[in-house]
């Protein structure tokens, strides 16, 4: 070997892996990896983690070729008992002298504050890292997450699938190990059929270059954005642009090592069947990326991502147009099949559907939020009859043929069928909203009507949950009561709907089976969607201390979302205010006067005790400003409120630089003390900045 460091090359070779597990083992692999280095103490460079349908692979530049040498110290016996009286060496100095290696007369002492202690120094002599590798490989082995592991032919060990190679190297030389009974080399395999044959690998710094010329794409991002731009291509060339589902594509690239790109056709009379069916059955069970038009009108062309550069690519095209035909087909026929019913005709059957058996059927959870819905109508500014119908029929497309096909079609297809059967168009859009939102970054309904389903029905699914004692602990969340927590947060905040939790609680509760005491969740619950919406705010980028400041002002037991977001949002521009730091000072400084004042606080000031001029211009200035504020925060324009509070720094900051507030005149301290609880007020009916940086 020459030089100091060297790329390390790692490949294991197998059966194709499961699309889903290939990202995630490969970029565990290497962490791994890289950390049993680092751990090791042997420098590196640059770690990639790279993979293909059939192999895992990590290479790391600039390896170094072996561990530094490391000083060391190893403590023995307290001299004190490592000699006699004459100086001899005990029987506790010889052993462990000898368990050193050294005589006693090359141990050495180390003073301390506790005594004098023999001590064994010397330099441990660093390892060649090829001989630390294979020890590394089998420990990051045991890392990888494999939830169900399989053996194979007569190895007793375990792995997500069969290994048929591996490769080990250092630069141009192979590491010898052994890993699942397969002994490393520098043959890799390229594509199953354009390179069935060994690739030898002269170098591992050569590694992607020649899995390419041997039909194999080992960089994931590479792969993905080939795929990426050969698709979006493909869509332009057929007059459309491709629909491209991020997990779609994901899962593409992990089923592909030389992806190439087609399109092919199907039936247009298929564009009569919603095109949500149909992009559910081309992504769903072809893993075809669906085209649309300008206008965003589904086109009868298809996208797929080939495995193979064949000499015919008509005949491919052909068979995937075939493999199309019958799932659309089907898609068609269930179409037709569920429209023969109303949705309203179906709704007899959720009775023999169990949503829960402590909290009844499907058709009984319907009745509860149909009740709820009804009861806050008003205050969603809808109807409470059409709040009620779509209520009840929100569930009835569960058992619809396309929706036990495609779940992910739940709400979607409801909507369709309620528009079939002549229901109200807000009613109709309200089956599909009450979902909404359905992810992370899923927007929340857009209708009050399905604002307010959207928040019945995870009100109702809180409390029920909370009242069978089914709370999320740690990672465990069955019923994703977090997700739902958060839906319903942010359909009210983001509507702008003022509803009280506990009361909307109190309400949910009071339509749940009488035996369940769901009445006692109320308070559990509003605190649970405290701490969801305190994490709705952290990813959002706001500093908790802003979060604590309208926190600790909360009247206890309640939480209104909107004006909780409101005054946090004021907050935050407040926060930016030249004034704010400031203030935010002054506020912990009156906070602490009032705390330590320790006798009661007149509930007025009288003018005729405020005898400094700073104090009367406090006053003054928090005098003239009180009928604007407590205006601007009865209509809940927080930030224009504290806008106004912040005019008040230069006399805030004067009286506490001329004013003794704590007078050696019991009269003249309370009254002053009566001003700063006054002015404390003020801040305190919006938020506690005293709890913001002053550095703010």
């Amino acid at each position: 070997m020459s030089g100091a460091t060297a790329t390390l090359l790692f490949e294991l070779g197998m059966e194709e892996l499961p699309p889903g597990a290939l990202d995630t083992l490969s970029d565990r692999l290497a962490e791994a990896l890289a950390d049993g280095l680092d751990r090791a103490g042997v420098s590196h460079g640059e770690v990639r983690a790279l993979g293909a349908p059939r192999r895992l692979a990590v290479q790391i530049e600039a390896v170094a070729r072996r561990q530094p040498d490391r000083d060391f110290e190893r403590r023995g016996p307290a001299r004190a008992v490592a000699f006699d009286e004459t100086g001899a060496p005990t029987r506790a100095a010889e052993g462990f002298a000898r368990s050193c290696g050294v005589d006693v007369d090359q141990l050495e002492t180390l003073e301390t504050d506790e005594g004098a202690w023999l001590v064994h120094r010397g330099t441990e002599t660093g390892r060649d890292t090829d001989a630390l590798l294979p020890a590394l490989i089998d420990h990051a082995l045991t890392q990888l997450p494999i939830p169900k592991r399989m053996r194979w032919g007569d190895q007793s060990s375990e792995f997500v699938r069969p290994v048929h190679w591996v490769v080990l190297m250092l630069d141009q030389a192979v590491v010898p190990t052994e890993v699942f009974g397969v002994a490393s080399g520098r043959d890799s395999r390229g594509h199953r059929f354009h390179h069935p044959g060994p690739v030898r690998l002269a170098d591992a710094g050569d590694y992607t270059a020649a899995m390419r010329a041997a039909h194999v794409l080992v960089d994931r991002t590479d792969r993905r954005d080939h795929i990426l731009e050969g698709v979006r291509a493909e869509g332009e060339a057929i007059g459309g642009h491709a629909v491209i589902d991020t997990e779609l594509l994901d899962e593409v690239n992990a089923l592909v090592e030389w992806p190439v790109v087609l399109s092919g056709s199907f039936d247009e009379a298929f564009l009569r069947v919603p095109p949500e069916a149909l992009i559910s059955s081309m992504q769903g069970h072809q893993r075809y990326f669906p085209v649309r038009d300008a206008e965003g009108h589904l086109l009868p062309r298809f996208i797929t991502v080939a495995n193979i550069d064949s000499r015919d690519p008509a005949r491919v095209i052909a068979g995937n147009e075939r493999v199309i035909r019958p799932r659309l087909a089907d898609a068609a026929f269930f179409w037709d099949q569920d429209r023969a019913r109303t949705l309203e005709s179906r709704l007899p059957a959720l009775e023999q559907v169990v949503f829960q058996k402590q909290l009844g059927s499907i058709a009984e959870k319907s009745a509860r939020v149909a009740a709820l819905a009804a009861r806050y109508a008003e205050r969603f500014e809808t109807d409470a009859h059409q709040a009620q119908r779509a209520a009840r029929l929100a569930k009835a497309d569960l058992l619809t043929e396309m929706v036990d096909e495609f779940p992910e079609l739940q709400g979607v297809m409801g909507r369709y069928y309620a528009r079939e059967d002549g229901e109200p168009a807000a009613v109709a859009a309200a089956l599909d909203e009450i979902y909404q939102p359905r992810f992370a970054a899923d927007a929340v309904a857009a209708s009050p009507l399905g604002r307010l389903l959207a928040v019945a029905e995870r009100a109702d699914t809180l409390v029920g949950i909370f009242a069978i004692g089914k709370v999320p602990t740690g990672a465990k969340d069955p019923f994703a009561l977090r997700r739902a927590a958060v839906g319903l947060l942010r359909s009210l905040i983001e509507g702008e709907h003022a509803i009280d939790l506990a009361a909307l609680f109190q309400a949910a509760a009071a339509q749940q089976p009488a035996a369940l005491a769901a009445a006692e969740q109320v308070e559990p619950l509003v605190e649970f969607c405290l701490e969801r919406l305190r994490g709705v705010y952290q990813e959002a980028g706001y500093g908790a201390e802003l979060f604590e400041a309208v926190r600790s002002v909360r009247a206890p037991g309640t939480l209104t979302p909107v004006d909780f977001d409101r005054r946090l949002r004021a907050c935050h521009d407040f926060a930016r205010l030249p004034a704010a730091g400031s203030l935010a000072a002054a506020n912990k400084r009156i906070r602490n006067i009032l705390r330590k004042a320790g006798s009661e606080i007149p509930a007025t000031v009288d003018k005729t005790r405020l005898y400094e001029p700073a104090e009367q211009a406090l006053e003054s200035a928090l005098e003239s400003r009180t009928p604007a504020v407590e205006a601007l925060i009865q209509r809940g324009a927080y930030s224009e409120a504290l806008a106004q509070l912040a005019e008040l720094r230069e006399p805030v900051d004067r009286f506490f630089d001329q004013v003794m507030v704590m007078s050696d005149d019991p009269a003249i301290q309370a009254n002053r003390l009566a001003l700063l609880q006054r002015l404390q007020d003020q801040f305190l009916a919006i938020a506690d900045v005293s709890a913001l940086p002053e550095s703010a």
